[in-house]
């Protein structure tokens, strides 16, 4: 039975108690882990609140910090075969995906080390002969970085990876389902040097942790990615404390294919955007719309390759479906498919709550073809669900692509640039990819709108994300001030 600590204060701690961790592809229990209750969300605030105001991280300069970072990458690239297999065991994703995924996570540690001296200010030619004022990027200070299980150090490196190139201290909270990859990143963080107290990593469940985390008055930024409805409770909790937010929310990502498009590229990109992770994913392309006179063709193709998905065992290198995270999550997606079923929508494929041990789901695929209000075309499933749409034009691909309450991301399948261009504008979506789909790169800013969330991450955005402006007035006159009543 393996034992994961929480990381508080530069120290690692076996916390208030401990719960189990099962495996989803067996459902057997293999690890132990440590909660975080309140009081251990109060030692990582308080922890991080002085390494923000005390001792050598605020005293570090920008290139300093940098170097940090750096070690902080290199470390990561060389542990990742063991992260990855941490991430594997614990949440069921394949080893294909975990290993490739964690292996790129080291390069956004080297973008934000390589920006962390970059991160500017400005002098403003102000309109008042006798003064220079100019603007100063300080650190926003304490940050409450909360992430998901799926992709977690993916998730975690967007955050940390800006929060500590612009100064701030940051306590990363992991989720009770599957948190021992980032339990076992703590290590890498000691090992690579910061002070104690600048990177703190706990887990814990909802009402204990992450209500006191998010209430805590001694934090100022929240870095969240999850659901909208833990992301309401969360906006609620800050109310207290007044924090800034940044929110990573879900998706109903539309996946919008014309019949000019090139169809196997597009089939690909749809079977990596609902299959690959097993459909856990904010940016799941989760609603294929696709042109009237290709749809037919299209699901075809669909329904035989997702009937050639290797499900199997998350470890083996040759499976490409893995099982679910949870039982929770896995009875909730069926529900949904049921009564999606049963409002109207035709099962093309899957849909049908396998036999044995673990949580696995079938990749499945169902048109809904006039039936707009369908639960699985409101819902983010987080699984692989499929739902079909069909239109005739433009104006009716891109009303259905619309209409939603998220606004994450989107793909679109065409040979028109005219028509890309057209859309492009006109998709409410953070993120617009034109015969591609799911590609990220550190450089890139990410995030949507509406229940999708707010704020980005990743690029330069993302940094200037955790810091406030300071603004310097330097009067260079040596006349007395001139009439004290009088605004200058």
């Amino acid at each position: 039975m393996e034992r994961f600590d929480l990381y508080i204060d530069g120290s690692f701690d076996a916390g208030a108690a401990r719960f189990a961790s099962f495996d989803p592809a067996t459902g057997a229990q293999w690890a132990e882990i440590a909660e975080a209750r309140e009081a251990e969300v109060d030692r990582a605030v308080a922890a991080a609140g002085r390494a923000f105001r005390e001792g050598p991280w605020p005293a570090m300069t920008a290139t300093a910090r940098g170097k940090l970072l750096m070690k902080l990458s290199d470390l990561v690239q060389a542990a990742a075969p063991d992260l990855a297999r941490l991430e594997t065991r614990d949440t069921g994703k394949i080893i294909r995906e975990t290993s490739a995924q964690i292996a790129y996570v080291a390069d956004y540690y080297r973008y934000y080390a390589g920006l962390a001296d970059k991160i500017e200010g400005a002098h403003l030619p102000i309109d008042k002969p006798d003064m220079e004022v100019w603007l100063r990027r300080e650190p926003i200070g304490v940050v409450a970085a909360i992430v998901p299980w799926n992709s977690q150090l993916f998730l975690s490196a967007v955050k940390l990876g800006p929060a500590l190139a612009a100064g701030c201290t940051v306590v990363l909270k992991a989720s009770e389902d599957g948190p021992s990859p980032l339990l076992a990143f703590a290590r890498l963080v000691h090992e690579a040097g910061f002070p104690p107290g600048v990177v703190n990593v706990i887990t814990g469940f909802g009402p204990t942790c992450g209500a006191r985390l998010t209430t805590h008055p001694g934090v100022d930024h929240i870095a969240f990615t999850g659901g909208p409805e833990t992301a309401r409770a969360v906006l609620r909790g800050s109310a207290e404390n007044l924090a800034s937010t940044s929110l990573e929310l879900g998706g109903k990502s539309p996946f919008i294919v014309f019949a000019d498009a090139d169809l196997d590229s597009a089939v690909n990109a749809q079977i990596a955007g609902i299959f690959a992770a097993t459909g856990q994913s904010c940016v799941a392309g989760s609603r294929l719309i696709v042109q009237d006179s290709v749809k037919a063709g299209m699901l075809a193709t669909l329904a035989e390759r997702a009937a050639r998905i290797v499900i199997g065992a998350p470890g083996d290198m040759a499976t490409e479906m893995g099982p679910l995270c949870t039982a929770r999550q896995r009875d909730r997606l069926h529900g949904i498919v049921t009564a999606s079923v049963e409002a109207g929508a035709k099962l093309i494929c899957g849909g049908v709550l396998p036999e044995g041990p673990g949580t696995y789901y079938p990749p499945t695929v169902l048109d809904c073809t006039g039936l707009p209000d369908a639960p699985c075309l409101r819902e983010e499933l987080f699984g692989p669900v499929l739902s079909v749409m069909g239109f005739t034009d433009e104006a009716e691909a891109l009303g259905i692509a619309n209409d939603t309450a998220y606004g994450l991301a989107s793909g679109l399948f065409t040979r028109d640039l005219a028509r890309a261009h057209r859309m492009i504008r006109a998709l409410r979506a953070g993120v617009v990819w034109v015969n591609t789909y799911r590609a990220v790169s550190p450089m890139a800013p990410f995030g949507g709108h509406g229940l999708s969330g707010h704020g980005r991450e990743g690029g330069l955005a993302a940094a200037l994300d955790y810091t406030t402006v300071k603004t310097v007035w330097l009067r260079t006159s040596e006349d007395p001030i001139p009439d004290p009543f009088v605004m200058r």
